[in-house]
């Protein structure tokens, strides 16, 4: 579903104990028709082997062929790590022959050039998305200066979650981006408790983000993009959860538009 320029879809990591093929049962159960796929999941009865990016031919089309027969668009890719050109090419080629037009990702900085270089050549975005540390992106700054310089395909896929376990403020952040954002892996988390390492997930609107300023900001920017949904909780039975987040997400969109 699409309200404002904005996408909703789901980060299929979501859903890591499943297949991908009950994984987009899911997406659809839950209302939506976009899927960022991630790279191990099994593929599901019928299909043999994972989500990879060097499948062959055959099996790519039997997974676009299961996405179009569910009216589901895989709409990105990720998070991707690559170890050399050679593979950030086969990646590329992959996603040109999937119709995928996003590549969520981590390059090392030595590969920036390279897959700005195919960002252009095949006419797909990147997204640079931000892990804890020791990631080399987890805080704004540290992505803004390795982008300095490379072409508008470069831009970010903010995790707020990430950031907010990392101190940093998600709006300052976002804030920081700019106009640089690709797309987001959004979610709300719970507030730290005294003995407890997590911070998990929980439904929108009742963890400690600003999931109201976050949008304010995201509108005021004028972003055009992805929200893909990354939840990390109660992974055997996160549909209902995730159903209640995407209601308080368009509920609180049509609040804002009234403003």
């Amino acid at each position: 579903m699409e309200k404002a320029g904005w996408e909703l879809g789901v980060q299929s990591y979501t859903f890591h104990k499943f297949s991908f093929k009950e994984a987009v049962d899911k997406v659809n159960q839950l209302g939506l028709n976009a899927i960022e796929v991630y790279f191990g999941q099994p593929l599901g009865e019928g299909m043999e082997g994972t989500m990879d990016f060097r499948m062959d031919k055959k099996t790519q089309q039997q997974v676009l062929d299961y996405a179009r027969s569910k009216k589901m668009k895989i709409v990105a890719c990720g998070v991707v790590v690559c170890r050399d050109e050679a593979e950030w090419k086969q990646l590329f080629e992959f996603a040109d022959q999937m119709g995928i037009r996003l590549i969520t990702c981590e390059p090392e900085y030595e590969h920036l050039k390279y897959v700005d270089q195919l960002a252009n050549e095949y006419g797909i975005d990147v997204a640079i998305h931000n892990h804890p540390k020791p990631s080399n992106y987890w805080n704004p700054d540290l992505f803004l200066e390795a982008v300095d310089g490379l072409s508008d395909r470069i831009g970010a896929c903010a995790d707020v979650g990430h950031w907010k376990r990392m101190g940093i403020d998600p709006v300052e952040g976002l804030k920081k981006y700019g106009g640089r954002i690709k797309a987001l892996h959004f979610k709300d988390i719970k507030e730290k408790a005294v003995g407890e390492a997590e911070q998990h997930d929980v439904i929108w609107g009742t963890g400690i983000l600003d999931m109201k300023g976050m949008l304010i900001e995201l509108k005021k920017q004028g972003f055009e993009g992805l929200f893909s949904i990354e939840y990390e909780h109660n992974w055997e039975n996160s549909v209902p959860d995730i159903q209640k987040s995407i209601n308080y997400f368009y509920q609180t969109i049509e609040k804002l538009n009234q403003k």
